[in-house]
């Protein structure tokens, strides 16, 4: 994958800002690679994803971006997508074969990232999709106690009834 070049920052930027003709413009051009990757590893689609861009996600995904690709923390798309709370973009990228089975350097999961922010619906889409409730962060945080660090009542709920474990051990 290329480095970083001028028109791979421009389509970063086109990511970030959600600037859809910008980046299909450049992604046409035949000069900017689709998983160009910063220096810490980051895609454009993990942008997109991360700031809920769903029209720059689609556009990447059907350019043939990889949508498991990690960066160097081990975090994905999906994960950014969880953390922010974009059910729209979780939703579509398990249409293009995400994975919720990454885990980033501190054992987390798009699940913990949606559990400790308190997006409930993430939560739900996660789970329907086949993530795995029982995910414990590396210091043994579970999702149910993230989600109770936060106050997140909704989520707690949904763990509950999705059967997670009250007094699972923290391993």
């Amino acid at each position: 994958h290329q480095k970083e070049t001028p028109l791979a920052n421009a389509a970063f930027w086109a990511a970030r800002k959600g600037n859809l003709a910008l980046l299909q413009l450049l992604l046409n051009s035949g000069r900017v690679d689709v998983d160009c990757k910063d220096s810490l590893g980051t895609t454009a689609l993990m942008v997109a994803s991360y700031y809920g861009h769903l029209d720059c996600v689609r556009e990447l995904v059907l350019q043939g971006a990889d949508i498991n690709l990690q960066r160097e923390s081990g975090a994905t798309s999906l994960f950014f997508a969880a953390q922010q709370g974009h059910n729209d973009v979780v939703k579509f990228l398990f249409e293009f074969g995400a994975s919720t089975e990454f885990k980033n350097k501190d054992g987390g999961t798009a699940l913990l990232a949606a559990c400790q922010y308190g997006h409930a619906k993430v939560v739900e889409t996660l789970l329907k999709h086949g993530a795995n409730i029982h995910d414990q962060l590396y210091d043994g945080a579970s999702a149910i106690f993230l989600a109770a660090q936060g106050g997140y009542l909704d989520v707690i709920r949904l763990l509950l009834s999705s059967g997670a474990k009250v007094n699972q051990p923290r391993q």
